[in-house]
């Protein structure tokens, strides 16, 4: 996994599958910089991403709620129809914001 921080935000670049064997690595990871850096703005980037299971969720829903507690805010970037499926099914598009570049 890939983080990079600028300012208050946080970008995690999500690994090929978010899955059980991953997302506890990614929750620690970004927790410590959440609380480290003071993130208020989650950017979940799934250019590299085609698979993601429930655990992969709760890592997108457990972050949202530490940010939003502080005013923040929960995006995802490069989603795939497969994930956007994915995150529409969860629930977790009415908490997040996808942002779409023009094609």
């Amino acid at each position: 996994m890939k983080y990079q921080v600028q300012e208050n935000c946080l970008t995690i670049f999500l690994p090929e599958d978010v899955d059980h064997h991953n997302a506890e690595e990614i929750k620690r990871e970004a927790d410590r910089l959440i609380d480290r850096e003071h993130i208020r703005y989650i950017i979940f980037d799934f250019a590299d991403t085609g698979f993601m299971d429930s655990s992969g969720i709760g890592v997108i829903m457990g972050r949202y709620k530490k940010v939003y507690m502080m005013g923040g805010e929960v995006w995802a970037v490069h989603t795939n129809e497969r994930m956007r499926k994915i995150l529409t099914m969860s629930g977790v598009m009415k908490i997040m914001q996808i942002y779409e570049e023009d094609k």
